[in-house]
């Protein structure tokens, strides 16, 4: 029998004595097989209908403000309130834009408390709660007032979500009769099917029968769309590597020999400067270049050339300054 090993301190006092290392190896060995035998984390829950092809829309859309002048400011109070205002002059019509919001979220009870105006003298009021009714579950109540006019507006939003289903419905609150949105999509092992219908029940009918289909992982995804049997649509984005992203669109309408193609890309210069580009048939051509200037603080430039009509002027030109302390 071996000797038992006696361990004292500085001061003559027993211990523990230190683990050799085949007793720590053994330890890691079992930690790490604890690990494996952990179930796997949930996926994500699949996008709500309308964010279907967003990853497409993104390359298309983002890093550009054509014939307008922008500024946004972001900050957020001690107290944890989140301020958002924004001023947009269109350089064709003239016309000068603003709006003004604040969030509150109560993380406890699930509330988020958003308020908002705008230039138009409109003012809207949004309560949301979420995962509190139920795990997953989002409800929102939405209000709009214009003092000039009496105008009034409300709206009741839902969402659900979970590993296979996104489901959300919009009911606008008009006594004289409300019109009803629903939306769902499916998702397995990366497809993607969705169906959205909107029903008028002032006129008794359905206003709105579109239906998609898709695949996406995180470096690719496709999407069709059919809306109302007559409209259809089709995008594919890639991340070709770290720093480059590309996109395709087609749109087209039944009875119609006008479809418009594009293909647009993203490029990353290093991480606070990117270019982005877009050409579609019509020779529009959309360049941007976006610069964080410092930490918080993002400049956007952005041009639409005309290359058909290229000599006869008319291209736009765009600034956006955005400001988050």
């Amino acid at each position: 029998m071996g000797q038992m090993e006696i361990c004292k301190d500085e001061f003559g006092n027993r211990i523990d004595c230190p683990k050799h290392n085949e007793d720590v190896t053994e330890n890691i060995e079992e930690e790490e097989e604890k690990v494996k035998k952990k179930p796997c984390s949930h996926e994500m829950a699949p996008p709500q209908y309308a964010d279907l092809g967003k990853k497409a829309n993104d390359v298309f859309s983002k890093g550009y403000h054509f014939g307008v002048f922008k500024l946004d400011l972001k900050t957020k109070s001690e107290s944890g309130v989140e301020f958002t205002s924004g001023i947009t002059s269109n350089q064709e019509s003239g016309k000068v834009f603003g709006s003004l919001s604040s969030k509150y979220a109560v993380k406890d009870y699930g509330l988020t408390f958003t308020e908002k105006w705008n230039t138009d003298n409109t003012l809207a009021t949004d309560i949301t709660i979420q995962d509190k009714i139920a795990a997953g579950l989002k409800v929102t109540l939405e209000g709009t007032f214009a003092p000039q006019t009496g105008s009034k507006t409300g709206k009741l939003k839902s969402s659900f979500a979970n590993d296979t289903v996104a489901i959300n419905t919009n009911l606008d609150l008009d006594m004289a009769g409300p019109i009803v949105d629903v939306a769902a999509v499916l998702k397995y092992q990366g497809w993607l099917a969705g169906a959205h219908t909107q029903f008028d029940s002032q006129k008794a009918k359905f206003a709105k029968n579109n239906f998609a289909f898709g695949y996406q992982t995180n470096d690719f995804a496709l999407h069709t769309n059919v809306d109302n049997g007559k409209d259809f649509g089709g995008s594919i984005y890639q991340k070709v590597s770290d720093k480059l992203d590309c996109g395709v669109s087609m749109k087209w309408t039944s009875g119609s020999s006008d479809t418009l193609f594009g293909v647009g890309a993203k490029f990353a210069l290093d991480q606070d400067a990117s270019l982005h580009a877009k050409i579609n048939n019509k020779s529009l051509i959309g360049l941007g270049y976006q610069q964080k200037l410092r930490p918080g603080v993002t400049l956007t430039l952005s041009a639409a050339i005309d290359g058909q009509n290229f000599n006869a002027g008319g291209h736009k030109v765009g600034v956006a300054l955005e400001l988050e302390p």
